[in-house]
């Protein structure tokens, strides 16, 4: 059965990493959450998806933080905001999340406000919590950054992991763009499953970082040698979904035929799982001629989009909107 992961929690319908994006998803149905990981300056893990977060947040209003805006590089982009690493969580926990996209999802960003910063142990607390078990896919994000400025991402999670008795859960899945801090966990004996991210084009950060122009491409590590060499380390794969629906048309809702992926099957081949990213339902992400009207955030022919990717047999799915995932699973399940 294919997995519908929550990305972000359902930022469809809530600011993403907030608590009510979290718990909405879990009552949506959604069988596991994806938070993004990155470090304060004292070395604790909150819940963003980059460790800038002057869109995500409300710390453009908060005058007390005015000297700490400033422009960083970060794996090779250029950004001028605020960053994670210089705040104590003190200071990140004062600031209140909102929605990243208030003009495609006006009705997300009516929460804005509502809901404070996380940390990573308070969504764990979540869903320890949670009425049926719902699982963690953790993305650690800019470990060679984050590396070269004093904090070891995988020192800093395997600790929260343990600390929150989650170092060996079987709820328990870490996934990175890079392979380094993913075999720095293992190494450390941090249990679960490693999924090794995959971008469609450029190369790992880790990679460039020991290799610079010579750093093999993402797109060179899904040829079967490399798939191979890494079904011995890592137990799946994720990648975009313009990579996992390479070559295959969109499929008629009521066509029971499975959908081939050229990705899904080599990666089966060798034993990895293969994960995708992201599926949601408005215009302005969906294949043209999946989408409806001219308003980009209106929403277009999701279903036929959604059951054509997990016919292919890809073993997760992350959505912005974990029921539409969870109700194109049950379209496809059906038919079984």
């Amino acid at each position: 059965m294919t997995l519908v992961i929550a990305h972000r929690g359902a930022c469809g319908y809530r600011p993403e990493h907030s608590r009510s994006a979290y718990e909405l998803a879990i009552e949506l149905g959604a069988d596991a959450i994806e938070p993004d990981l990155v470090p304060t300056k004292d070395g604790v893990l909150v819940l963003r998806h980059e460790n800038e977060v002057s869109g995500t947040t409300d710390v453009a209003d908060h005058p007390e933080f005015a000297h700490l805006r400033t422009t960083k590089t970060v794996d090779g982009q250029t950004t001028t905001g605020w960053f994670t690493e210089d705040f104590t969580w003190a200071e990140l926990e004062t600031l209140r999340t909102r929605e990243r996209l208030p003009a495609l999802r006006p009705d997300s960003a009516a929460h804005d406000g509502e809901d404070r910063i996380l940390r990573l142990v308070d969504l764990l607390a979540i869903l320890d919590a949670a009425p049926r078990r719902v699982g963690l896919v953790a993305e650690v994000k800019h470990a060679t950054y984050f590396a070269q400025a004093g904090s070891r991402m995988d020192e800093l999670v395997d600790s929260a992991l343990g600390d929150a008795g989650w170092r060996h859960d079987e709820r328990l899945t870490v996934e990175s763009f890079e392979k380094g801090v993913l075999r720095d966990l293992r190494t450390r004996g941090t249990g679960g499953r490693f999924v090794y991210l995959q971008e469609a084009r450029g190369s790992a950060a880790d990679e460039v970082a020991s290799h610079g122009s010579a750093a093999p491409t993402y797109a060179a590590e899904r040829k079967d040698e490399a798939l191979a060499g890494f079904a011995s380390e890592f137990d799946g794969i994720s990648v975009d979904l313009d990579t996992l629906m390479a070559g295959v048309d969109s499929v008629a809702v009521d066509d029971p035929a499975p959908v081939r992926s050229a990705i899904v099957d080599r990666a089966h081949a060798v034993g990895l799982a293969v994960y995708t990213w992201t599926l949601r339902p408005e215009n302005r992400f969906l294949p043209a001629a999946l989408r409806r009207g001219g308003d980009v955030a209106a929403f277009g022919d999701w279903e036929r989009w959604f059951t054509s990717v997990i016919r292919t047999g890809v073993d997760g799915v992350f959505a912005d909107h974990a029921d539409l995932a969870v109700l194109a699973r049950a379209v496809v399940g059906g038919r079984d």
